[in-house]
C-alpha cells in the first residue's frame, strides 16, 4: 500500500490576476484587429442629387445641393450617419429660359416645397444591409427622410464601396410626395384634375463622395 502524493502550486490573488490579463492581452494581440468607428465626412463638391417627377403630359427632371453630412463606418460598414439638402437649390434642368424660371418658382412655392419656411430636407441612416440584386445595388439602406418638417422612415436600394477611408454611394429613393403636405395636383385628392395631375410619386437619386 502506497500514497500518491499530488503537488499544488498556489499563487497569490495579485500574481494570479496579472497572469490571467497577460494571458488574455496575449490572445488579443495575436487576433484580428479590432476596428474603432470611423466618421467619413460628406463632401458636397463629389456628391449629387437628381430628382425625377412626372404628369400625365409629360415629365420633368432637376438636381437639388447637397449641404452637409458624415457617415459612421466600422470595419468598412455603414453604421449610421446622416445628409441635409439645401431645398432653396431646386434646380430644374430639362427646361431653359421663362418655362424653367416658372417651374423653378413654382417648386418653391407654398403648392409643393415652400422653401421659405422649410429650406433643408434630411436624411437619417438606421440601418445598411446587404443586398442581391440583378440591377447593380448591393445593400438597402433603411432610415428616415424629413421634408418640409415631417418625418418618414423610407427604404431604397444602394450601390455602396468603402475602400481605404473612402466611400462612394449611389441611391434611388422612391418618394410617395403627399406624405410630406405636397398634394398639389394630386388625383389621389383632386379627382376632377383629369390630364392635369402630377404624379404622387418622384425619384430621388442620390451620389455620394465621402472620405475620413
Amino acid at each position: 500500500m502506497y500514497t500518491h502524493t499530488f503537488a499544488t502550486n498556489k499563487l497569490p490573488m495579485n500574481k494570479l490576476i496579472s497572469t490571467i490579463l497577460m494571458g488574455l492581452s496575449a490572445v488579443l494581440i495575436s487576433g484580428a484587429p479590432i476596428s474603432e468607428p470611423k466618421t467619413l465626412t460628406i463632401k458636397p463638391e463629389a456628391s449629387k442629387v437628381e430628382w425625377f417627377a412626372e404628369k400625365v403630359t409629360g415629365k420633368h427632371n432637376g438636381i437639388v445641393s447637397l449641404k452637409s453630412g458624415s457617415i459612421e463606418i466600422e470595419e468598412n460598414n455603414i453604421i449610421g450617419g446622416s445628409f441635409s439638402i439645401d431645398m432653396t437649390s431646386i434646380n430644374t434642368t430639362d427646361l431653359k429660359g421663362e418655362y424653367k424660371d416658372k417651374l423653378d418658382g413654382h417648386l418653391k412655392s407654398k403648392d409643393f416645397l415652400n422653401v421659405k419656411e422649410f429650406n433643408t430636407a434630411t436624411f437619417k441612416i438606421n440601418t445598411v444591409k446587404p443586398l442581391k440584386s440583378d440591377e447593380g445595388f448591393n445593400h438597402t439602406i433603411a432610415g428616415e427622410l424629413t421634408i418640409k418638417g415631417i418625418t418618414h422612415p423610407i427604404a431604397f436600394p444602394a450601390n455602396i464601396k468603402i475602400t481605404d477611408g473612402k466611400l462612394a454611394a449611389y441611391g434611388e429613393m422612391t418618394i410617395d410626395r403627399t406624405k410630406y403636405d405636397i398634394k398639389y395636383g394630386s388625383a389621389s385628392f383632386f379627382e376632377s384634375i383629369g390630364d392635369k395631375a402630377i404624379m404622387d410619386d418622384f425619384i430621388m437619386k442620390i451620389s455620394l463622395g465621402a472620405k475620413i
